[in-house]
């Protein structure tokens, strides 16, 4: 098997568990908390930290957002389980960008381990990043490419992969929808408050030896578990947040 084929073997495989590798990030973590839990930082120091990494994490979402909210089903954007595409999505964020999903969730995952203090989490995060979703992207664009030659080959040359750049912005050819945005992310913004309370709670044992009930993280966790239940209740019981 040649090196693009054993990718694109790879790419598709990984692609199916590619939910369970905020797992990996979860299992690294600890150690790298502890440590940088016994390195001296000041407060305002961590504060700026902690605003910084919520801020990155909100900017993956809103990247994210813009993919979910106006991109049409079945298509690229839309797949969980398989490749699909019956259309190229070639407008709106994806003329500024090739995998704008994954790069909303490399600002999300991003944003909670710059909450964990520790740059060489950081480095290894997107280490394990990089060969972990090259090779899901690559899988993509080989589907893609089979699928829509000439109108695909067009598109990739003129759209960055993942770092993304505006010169050639089209505007989307699908009207937002916000209940889209709600239908579909409420469950990844539930997995991201967990995470961050995770990484607090570590860090307020180690530091601490004890965990309290009394923090603002597990009260947000809580605002969100609320938030999270009432929106798959009107997914699954109502009409409301249907496009």
């Amino acid at each position: 098997m040649n090196l693009k084929d054993s990718f694109v073997y790879q790419g598709n495989l990984l692609f199916k568990y590619r939910s369970y590798f905020p797992l990996i990030l979860f299992v690294l973590a600890v150690p790298f908390i502890y440590v940088s839990s016994r390195t001296s930082c000041t407060l305002k120091n961590e504060i700026i930290l902690i605003i910084f990494s919520i801020l990155v994490s909100i900017s993956g979402f809103i990247v994210r957002a813009f993919v979910v909210g106006s991109t049409p089903k079945g298509t690229s954007g839309r797949n969980t389980k398989s490749q699909v595409a019956e259309t190229l999505n070639s407008s709106g964020i994806y003329s500024v960008v090739r995998h704008p999903l994954y790069l909303g969730n490399f600002l999300i995952w991003a944003g909670i381990v710059i909450f964990t203090f520790s740059l060489y989490f950081f480095i290894v995060f997107c280490l394990l990043f990089w060969i972990y979703y090259e090779r899901i992207m690559v899988a993509e664009e080989d589907f893609l490419n089979t699928r829509f030659g000439d109108n695909f080959q067009m598109w990739s040359q003129q759209t960055p992969a993942f770092f993304p750049s505006f010169k050639n912005y089209q505007k989307s050819q699908m009207s937002f929808s916000f209940r889209a945005v709600l239908r579909r992310e409420y469950s990844g913004l539930l997995a991201t408050a967990v995470s961050f309370t995770f990484v607090d709670l570590w860090r307020l044992f180690f530091t601490e030896k004890n965990i309290y009930a009394d923090r603002i993280s597990i009260y947000v966790l809580g605002v969100i578990l609320i938030i999270t239940l009432v929106l798959r209740t009107l997914k699954h019981s109502t009409k409301i947040l249907s496009s």
